[in-house]
């Protein structure tokens, strides 16, 4: 049988913890079950990984372990975190050094031994360059997912569901990009590749004051400990994030229901009232490290590492020598060179409206509760979002907290589009 002509259940676009998630709930769901959904998932990278760009030698998680692939959904699940630990032999340690939050190159060997479990459901090194409708009459019953090998090759699958969980997409300032190709300039999704690649750098800047931003500047500090590192900010400081108990029961699953039965602009209001909770904040512990070593700087009247707060950057030059910034700050215009600029500005939600715009005129505004991406009347085929649904249910969308109730959502989704469809009931967005 060629592969274009294989069909499936549910096909996952992505392998990253979202579609691993719903890898799990679709597997347990097989073990209870005579005969589960036919499923498979692309993924464009070689292997599993999880912002290997960021794995930095001192990271930790900023959620417990608890909210790992399974264990909110299914405590005695095989994939918990626990399990795992258990599985290499390091449940007892872990409990003696009394965390919640792993390292996070633990965690990324957590995701990568459980993905080692569907190797066979996975096809690596394979890009998503086009999904397309398959009509069965007037109705689109099925999509064609059409996809490009590292070869070159291209590879065709039908599927009657498509989960799409893509990941984010570097946010780029537009100033910075026209330095897409400049080594020089260099995005923080792919900050550990590219920093190596810098020779020597005396002069280098952090663009940014989140978590992410501050994790950096701290790295970036040990690494070349006798360059000039600016941390360069619109605000006047770095803010801490609010993770209280009361507030941090928005990442709750259950917390979803509450925001998606807003009204939109009540929603948009609660949106912008609780970004502070995972927007442009950094956790406290590494503010105080960060404040401790400029201290120390002050002390020892050597002070290469600063924080640049309430500068704004007006203009980007490559030279020669380096990358120039004009930046409007307290005293007003300054130009500053850097050897290198990291780009810890964030990420882009929206790059599946580029792949699926095959099927932009079935396609309708909106999504449903069950993150399904509303459909014309003609379109039964469903398409399922992950990790872009920040506006309808909530900023925990984006996060790890949801994933394991969150696929047990989908789950129970697909399994109902295919009784329905055996049934012969329509199933598309009411």
């Amino acid at each position: 049988m060629s592969i274009e002509t294989l069909e499936y259940d549910v096909i996952g676009l992505g392998f990253g913890p979202a579609n691993l998630a719903i890898a799990i709930a679709l597997e347990e769901d097989r073990q209870v079950r005579e005969q589960g959904l036919r499923y498979c998932f692309l993924e464009k990278k070689p292997e599993y990984t999880w912002h290997g760009g960021m794995l930095l030698d001192d990271s930790r998680m900023q959620i417990s372990f608890l909210k790992d692939l399974a264990t909110l959904r299914n405590p005695s699940s095989r994939y918990t975190f626990i399990n795992y630990l258990h599985q290499q032999r390091r449940l007892e340690a872990f409990i003696n050094i009394s965390t919640f939050t792993p390292s996070r190159h633990e965690y990324n060997d957590y995701l990568r031994w459980a993905a080692s479990h569907f190797a066979e459901r996975v096809h690596y090194s394979e890009e998503v360059i086009g999904v397309e409708p398959v009509f069965d009459g007037s109705e689109v019953t099925r999509v064609k997912v059409i996809s490009r090998l590292a070869d070159g090759r291209t590879r065709a699958r039908v599927t009657r569901n498509l989960v799409v969980s893509i990941g984010g997409e570097a946010a780029v300032p537009e100033m910075f990009r026209p330095f897409k190709d400049d080594a020089r300039v260099i995005h923080s999704c792919a900050y550990l590749e590219r920093i190596q690649q810098c020779q020597a750098p005396r002069r280098l800047a952090v663009i940014g004051s989140g978590q992410s931003a501050a994790e950096i500047f701290s790295d970036l500090c040990s690494r070349y400990p006798h360059a000039e590192v600016s941390l360069v900010m619109r605000g006047q400081a770095m803010r801490p994030a609010d993770d209280s108990p009361f507030v941090n029961e928005i990442f709750d699953p259950s917390f979803t229901d509450v925001v998606y039965g807003q009204a939109p602009q009540e929603r948009q209001a609660f949106l912008q009232a609780n970004s502070q909770t995972n927007y442009s904040v950094v956790n406290l512990d590494l503010i105080e490290s960060i404040y401790q070593r400029l201290y120390q700087q002050k002390v020892s009247g050597h002070a290469p590492h600063n924080l640049l707060t309430q500068r704004s950057i007006e203009a980007v030059e490559g030279q020669e020598q380096g990358v120039r910034l004009s930046m409007n700050g307290p005293d007003g215009r300054e130009e500053r060179l850097f050897d290198a600029v990291v780009l810890a500005t964030g990420y882009r939600r929206d790059g599946y409206k580029r792949l699926l715009a095959g099927l932009a005129e079935h396609l309708d505004e909106g999504v449903e509760r069950d993150y399904r991406l509303c459909s014309k009347a003609q379109m039964s085929a469903g398409i399922y979002l992950q990790g872009c649904c920040e506006a309808s249910h909530g900023l925990s969308d984006s996060l790890l907290s949801v994933l394991a109730i969150r696929s047990q959502e989908v789950v129970d989704a697909l399994l109902d589009s295919c009784r329905r469809r055996r049934q012969g009931v329509a199933s598309a967005c009411a």
